[in-house]
């Protein structure tokens, strides 16, 4: 580590098989505290490149608990979050509209970090009990279209991180890699982003991993198609600018898609978007995500009639039904 904190210091980049590898030493215990923090403090400052991420993303991949869905074509729907906007649970509302269109999703997420409701938060408030056991997680794919991968049962590197993170007490390239390690390895994903520059990065990252991808971010910093200013779109096939206009929605104000101040509120607003019973902002906003989720696996849709696919899902009840039989699938069985 000695030698690596030193070419560093003096501007050089790491490559991919040099940053996966320092995963693994980082898990095994090869460093201490003070030398991990210094690397975490570098990369901060200095930015981290395309390479470093996409090896840190594989080390902590390889440590990792995988979960083999190759015989699934399955899409991920995820947020960088740190957006501070403490927005309801737009992508994980989305992902039961997708589901219910009849697309394979893996949910990988985690415990809200800045807002009220991760969505961890709100499937657990549901009575769900997270699971890494396989078979259970490909019973959930063939009965409901969805499965979710509660990150803490298969993040080992994330663990052995997680201390020196909290003292640090800053944002760190581990905060980039949530979205890029989901256990079950995705051929598709839609990622929300607060910025162009993060943006930028990920498509870096997508074009070199060769996935189906689609980058959204919101004009006005939402790290989802937040329906409150333009937002902007990269895909393997397109780079847009969009107005909600576009879809046949107006702009919505930021209070519509307020988080809740408890976990219980904001299961609340989840449950009502699922029902059909909240208000047209808070569904416009779910099915534009929703819509471009499906536009990633169904490359040559137009926007339009993925977003119209989005809406029978969620008027017709499909998408709730998907949730509910997830529910019952994975219910926490009493003591």
């Amino acid at each position: 580590m000695k030698q690596i904190l030193n070419r560093m210091v003096q501007g050089e980049v790491l490559n991919r098989k040099e940053t996966c590898g320092i995963v693994h030493d980082i898990v095994e215990g090869k460093y201490n505290d003070v030398q991990v923090s210094a690397l975490l403090a570098i990369l901060a400052m200095r930015g981290i490149k395309v390479d470093e991420l996409l090896g840190l993303r594989d080390g902590l991949i390889e440590t990792g608990n995988p979960v083999d869905l190759s015989s699934y074509r399955v899409i991920d729907i995820v947020g960088t979050g740190g957006d501070h906007k403490n927005t309801f649970n737009i992508s994980t509302c989305a992902c039961f509209v997708v589901a219910g269109a009849g697309y394979k999703v893996a949910k990988h997420g985690n415990y809200a970090a800045t807002s009220t409701s991760g969505a961890s938060n709100v499937i657990e408030s549901h009575g769900v009990a997270f699971t890494n056991d396989r078979d259970q997680i490909i019973r959930n794919l063939d009965t409901c279209n969805f499965t979710y991968l509660h990150a803490p049962l298969f993040a080992n590197g994330m663990k052995a991180v997680a201390p020196i993170r909290r003292m640090l007490q800053i944002t760190t390239c581990f905060n980039l890699l949530g979205p890029l390690v989901n256990p079950c390895r995705p051929s598709c994903q839609l990622l929300g982003v607060a910025d162009l520059n993060q943006m930028r990065l990920y498509s870096s990252v997508y074009e070199k991993l060769g996935i189906n991808y689609g980058i959204v971010t919101s004009i006005d910093g939402y790290d989802e198609i937040s329906l409150t200013s333009d937002f902007k779109v990269k895909t393997n096939d397109m780079e847009k600018i969009f107005s909600p206009s576009d879809l046949g929605f107006p702009k919505i104000e930021a209070a519509e898609l307020y988080g809740g101040a408890t976990v219980k509120e904001a299961a609340g607003i989840f449950d009502s978007i699922l029902q059909n019973t909240a208000s047209e902002s808070r569904k416009q906003v779910v099915l534009a995500n929703a819509a471009f989720a499906i536009k990633v696996i169904e490359r040559e849709k137009p926007v339009e009639e993925c977003l119209h696919i989005a809406r029978q899902s969620l008027e017709s009840g499909k998408a709730l039904d998907m949730f509910k039989r997830y529910v019952e699938l994975n219910r926490q069985k009493a003591l």
